[in-house]
């Protein structure tokens, strides 16, 4: 029973860190949830993140939920899973409101500008670096030239033709479930 309260209480913990720090909306949070859910509380591999990641992104909604709800019913099953899901909630929600009364109050002032400027560059370099990260696992378990051909055309039916992400990580992930098996050499078919 304690084992219990200790993960449920680590994963409220490290959503509610995510939900307060989150600023910029869901897109911005998934590199604080990488952080703690792989590299503080090892509670998946930088593989299971990216597959978690992926499959969150052809769904509708937003993104920070959908991982919330994900990782916590897999760490902590159905309560895990509403746990997680109301730590990133709250704080947003709570801050929502207190941000929209001090916005209506001062929106004519410059600081108030700034503030939104001022967090757009921290943003940026948070996904460059998850995208960094990305670009390093995906060179070393696919090659660098089929990782480069890959980015290119999802980057051109993304950028270029308008195609919804969703729409492009689904398709990838039809063709790995439909891609014939590869063939063993005819030394490991005797075995």
């Amino acid at each position: 029973m304690s084992g219990m309260l200790h993960t449920q209480g680590r994963l409220c913990l490290a959503f509610l860190r995510i939900g307060l720090l989150g600023f910029g909306g869901g897109p911005s949070m998934i590199p604080l949830v990488h952080a703690e859910v792989v590299k503080r509380y090892q509670w998946m591999s930088d593989d299971e993140f990216s597959d978690v990641l992926a499959i969150g992104n052809t769904l509708p909604g937003p993104i920070a939920t959908k991982m919330a709800g994900t990782i916590g019913h897999r760490v902590g099953g159905l309560i895990g899973a509403l746990n997680a899901t109301l730590a990133v909630m709250v704080p947003c929600i709570i801050a929502m409101i207190a941000l929209l009364g001090l916005y209506m109050a001062h929106r004519d002032e410059r600081w108030i500008a700034g503030m939104g400027q001022g967090v757009v560059p921290v943003v940026m370099v948070m996904m460059i670096q998850l995208t960094w990260d990305f670009w390093q696992k995906a060179r070393q378990s696919l090659g660098w030239w089929l990782a480069a051909l890959m980015g290119l055309v999802a980057a051109g039916l993304i950028f270029g033709l308008g195609v919804h992400p969703g729409i492009v990580i689904a398709v990838l992930l039809m063709a790995a479930l439909l891609r014939p098996e590869p063939r063993r050499h005819q030394k490991d078919q005797t075995e």
